[in-house]
């Protein structure tokens, strides 16, 4: 059975995954560890019970259901990040982390109960049948969309490439209904997006990390040094401010675009012969530049691997607030036909040996936002030591959440302002363009 091992925040800000695939004999071998005689006895009492329910009931139970119930009530017993996926939540998964799926390339959300366009994507179906931001979605198909949660309006709106699906939309300025039209086409979530910032810094922002964030970064990287011309950049901001996580070998990839050498990341699980480690190989993409890495309330994971990397090393600047504290690693043990098990199976690691489970990466610079009145309070992450049952750690102060607050205007973004002050204020020689100190 194919284990695949995730490094991810799940529910709480998103399917951030992070996988290696392995082969394994989930739960045999050497390593299996036979169950007591009180085990089994638990295991009779769980027979008892699920006998009594299935024949006595008041209405007859789906067994199925119950089961499904069972299995995900022990998983998330565990810690917050253990659970069952049934099929259809695997699936989802696994479109997410590979960052591409039919459909209409437009991002959604839901607002006092309507589906509302926040974007079209760029060279989409949506984009080129002249979907705007703030369209209200009111009807798919046949189908009208009041009432239904976001995943299920999303469901409705994805399909096989070159299926067709109709779509009423209600517009401000448009006093009858829109219908449209529109053809499913492959749609590839674009977890890189990039500017000019100052006339001579070159911005990034990692969304998430899928199978393409890795190649978006190294041609971001090369556009913008193209753009604003080698000899005047003076640097590059990393933004991974509300990024959840994602794939471990992307994580793992970014970090290495800046470092030369040295340890990235260490997994370590129970057993001492299960640690990984995993290091960069020699090659900078931005030519030692200097790197502003932001980070805030909502980075999490794969993002903190990443922003912990570039720390430990001193290869960047860490600015913005205390991230997530996301420091577990996840397994995905497929089920068949029946989904899939996300096993906390390991704790991972900073170069430097540090855990940042339930504590977070603490910037090197903390910038404040200015956060509206409204928006006051409102604006912090409970961060993981904020979860109910999530891993301790021993003899470590545990820190809760900061705020995860950007503006939607990037004139009134301080953070991003900060770095690009910082960025035009470092001397060649300056410490976060230092080379890694630490052993290979």
């Amino acid at each position: 059975m194919r284990k695949t091992s995730l490094i991810m925040l799940g529910a709480f800000l998103g399917a951030g995954t992070s996988m290696v695939a392995t082969q394994t004999d989930f739960l045999s071998g050497p390593r299996a560890v036979a169950a007591s005689a009180e085990t089994y006895r638990q295991l009779s009492l769980f027979g008892d019970v699920f006998e009594k329910v299935r024949t006595d009931y008041v209405e007859k139970p789906e067994e199925s259901k119950m089961i499904e119930a069972a299995v995900n009530g022990m998983l998330t017993s565990l810690d917050p990040h253990s659970s069952y996926m049934d099929a259809k939540a695997f699936r989802d998964m696994q479109t997410t982390t590979r960052g591409e799926f039919g459909g209409l390339g437009i991002e959604v959300t839901m607002e006092d109960g309507l589906i509302k366009v926040v974007t079209p994507i760029d060279d989409t179906p949506a984009s080129k049948a002249g979907l705007l931001a703030n369209d209200v979605i009111t009807q798919i198909d046949e189908d009208q969309v009041q009432g239904l949660t976001l995943n299920q309006a999303v469901d409705k709106m994805r399909g096989p490439v070159n299926s067709n699906v109709k779509l009423k939309i209600s517009r401000k300025e448009a006093k009858d209904p829109i219908e449209v039209t529109l053809t499913r086409d492959v749609i590839k979530i674009r977890p890189v997006r990039s500017r000019v910032e100052g006339g001579d810094i070159g911005y990034v922002r990692l969304t998430q990390f899928n199978e393409q964030t890795f190649d978006g970064l190294r041609t971001a990287v090369d556009k913008l040094s193209g753009e604003i011309g080698a000899d005047k950049l003076k640097g590059y901001v990393i933004d991974l401010r509300n990024n959840p996580g994602g794939l471990l070998d992307q994580a793992v990839l970014v970090s290495d675009a800046f470092l030369d050498r040295g340890e990235i990341v260490s997994t370590r699980g129970r057993n001492p012969d299960e640690t990984q480690r995993f290091s960069a190989k020699s090659g900078d993409i931005t030519k030692g530049k200097p790197v502003v890495v932001l980070v805030n309330g909502g980075s999490a994971s794969a993002s903190e691997i990443v922003a912990g990397a570039l720390q430990d090393h001193k290869r960047a600047t860490i600015m913005g607030t205390r991230s997530f504290g996301k420091g577990s690693v996840q397994s995905i043990i497929p089920l068949g036909g029946s989904g899939a098990l996300r096993l906390t199976t390991a704790r991972y690691y900073t170069p430097s040996g540090r855990s940042i489970q339930a504590k977070g990466i603490e910037p090197d610079m903390e910038v404040l936002q200015d956060v509206p009145d409204e928006l006051k309070g409102k604006d912090e992450t409970k961060g993981e030591a904020g979860l109910k049952g999530h891993l301790k750690q021993k003899d470590t102060e545990e820190r809760g959440g900061s705020s995860a607050y950007m503006p939607s205007d990037p004139a009134k973004d301080k953070q991003i302002t900060a770095a690009v002050d910082f960025l035009h204020g470092i001397q060649k020689g300056a410490a976060n363009t230092q080379k890694p100190s630490l052993p290979n």
